[in-house]
């Protein structure tokens, strides 16, 4: 009984740690913060195959599952350091101790933290262990008062098992709740006030130069097929940021430094100033399996690279700018990319008619079209360095991925959907395909082990799209597969042969296994 109430004292010992580190984060650092710190550093470290796994597995919640696996991990420590304190003194205050450094750790060596950012891990840590060390004092007296007989007229330390059992219960009622408390507290506070929400709804973006011409016919209208644009709260979202970064815009600067003839530094006024146009640009993550949905397209309002880089100069010998993040992420763009006349490669400010939506980068991110995301789409953006791929690496790079990731085009089916019957009879097979910044010529469907038939294309914005697909089918009833493969304006077929995703994107046909009733 008593090693139960020694690991419950030991998980209010945790709770008052994250408690008092929340606080004092609020008041020095807000990244100090030891769960969101800890799940950064092991979003850094983590495998790239378990990486893969948990966004095939979980999507866009795989943040929300990692928080939730380390909550259940600090449980559990914490239990085994409570039990540990009241069975070994005091290598249970040594396990807090330890969770502390670890946390401080994980914390100053991230890129641009505060300098007191490691005091709430280290004090939190402290008051945690002081909580531990009196709760199961409290505990080991109760245990001692119930193999001893009661005596009214003996020393205080033989008395009646109900007192030391309601003093162990009232410091761990006081404890668990107030840790609670304030602790959640703290969290919502640091989220609200933190947040730059307010700001980016009041912003009022200026009118484009110019606007993007949607030409008819770009849009099928197929029930099931995904818009021909994604709305914003549906765009896909993968990226390294535990929590979304909160920047003021008033503050916001983009510096533009390394192998350039001069430092340039940009306010967000100076880069509206600069002009703003409108783009399509299609989107895509080197996680996107074969058919999956890790891709998306938008109406872009934005600043080409080039000419932000020709503000500074870049050198001859210069071969890749290395763009970072507010919170470390970095990407390797080649530099050709970037001040290609011909690529619509911008610094993008807002995205289908409103401001950045935090999630996706506000206040500027990067934009590059026929480029993974993982080497060009940095959100929150705050540098530019201008180098070479021999001189500096990216934040995937040493992760098992390549330098350089141009976009392998692909295609997929929509509709019908895999795993839902369809009614027997002439429906649509119908779907998207996307070889952006090159385009896309044609699709074919195959039913079965059938010959290859054509669909029928929508009307391309431009090649920096995807465009959609269908092709009418006489359904009869049973199972049948169907396959799809595109081919882009170069004449080139898509791949056949699967690869995995790491190191450069995922290849293959779609094949799905359809039920017609």
């Amino acid at each position: 009984m008593f090693i139960v109430f020694a690991a419950i004292a030991g998980v209010i010992s945790g709770l008052v740690f994250l408690a008092v580190a929340e606080v004092l984060a609020l008041l020095v650092a807000r990244e100090a913060s030891p769960v969101l710190a800890v799940g950064a550093f092991v979003i850094d470290v983590i495998p790239q195959p378990l990486k893969e796994l948990a966004i095939s597995t979980f999507g866009e919640f795989d943040k929300i599952a990692l928080l939730l696996g380390l909550g259940l991990a600090v449980v559990v420590a914490s239990a085994i350091a409570g039990v540990l304190q009241f069975l070994r003194p005091p290598l249970g205050v040594v396990a807090l101790g330890i969770a502390g450094a670890l946390s401080v750790a994980a914390i100053v060596t991230r890129t641009g933290v505060a300098p007191l950012a490691f005091l709430p891990p280290a004090i939190g840590a402290a008051a945690g262990s002081l909580v531990l060390v009196l709760l199961c004092r409290r505990l080991r007296a109760w245990q001692r008062s119930t193999v001893a007989p009661a005596d009214p007229d003996g020393p205080d330390s033989v008395r009646a098992p109900g007192i030391d059992r309601r003093r162990f219960f009232a410091l761990a009622g006081i404890s668990g709740a107030s840790a609670l408390i304030v602790g959640i507290t703290a969290r919502a506070v640091s989220m609200a006030t933190s947040s730059v929400d307010a700001i980016r709804r009041g912003l009022r973006l200026p009118a484009p130069r110019s606007r993007v011409t949607v030409p008819d016919g770009a849009e099928l209208d197929i029930p099931g097929i995904t818009p021909l644009f994604t709305a914003n709260e549906d765009f896909y979202r993968v990226d390294t940021a535990l929590t979304v970064p909160s920047v003021d815009p008033e503050t916001w600067r983009l510096v533009i430094d390394g192998m350039v003839d001069r430092r340039v530094e940009l306010s967000f006024d100076d880069l509206i100033a600069m002009g703003l146009d409108e783009y399509a640009i299609t989107l895509t993550c080197v996680s996107n399996v074969v058919g999956g949905e890790l891709v998306g397209n938008a109406l872009w309002l934005g600043v080409p690279v080039r000419d932000v880089l020709r503000l500074a100069g870049p050198q001859a010998d210069a071969d890749m700018v290395l763009s970072r993040s507010v919170d470390g992420y970095t990407a390797s763009t080649p530099l050709a990319a970037l001040t290609d006349d011909g690529l619509d490669a911008i610094l993008a400010v807002g995205m289908n008619g409103d401001p950045l939506p935090l999630e996706h980068g506000f206040p500027v991110r990067m934009v590059v079209p026929g480029l993974y995301g993982y080497v060009s789409a940095t959100k929150w953006l705050t540098e530019l360095k201008v180098t070479t791929f021999q001189r500096d690496e990216a934040y995937w790079t040493p992760r098992g991925y390549s330098a350089e990731a141009p976009i392998k085009f692909s295609s997929r089916i929509d509709t019908p959907k895999i795993g839902k019957s369809v009614a027997a009879g002439r429906i649509p097979i119908a779907g998207v395909a996307w070889a952006q910044s090159v385009g896309i010529e044609a699709v074919e469907v195959r039913i079965d082990d059938g010959d290859w038939q054509p669909a029928t294309l929508s009307t391309p914005i431009n090649t920096d799209t995807w465009v959609q697909w269908v092709m009418e089918w006489d359904a009869t009833p049973g199972t049948h597969y169907l396959s799809v493969r595109a081919t882009n304006k170069n004449g080139e077929l898509q791949i056949e042969e699967g690869a995995p995703i790491a190191p450069d994107g995922s290849t293959g046909w779609q094949r799905s296994l359809i039920a017609v009733s």
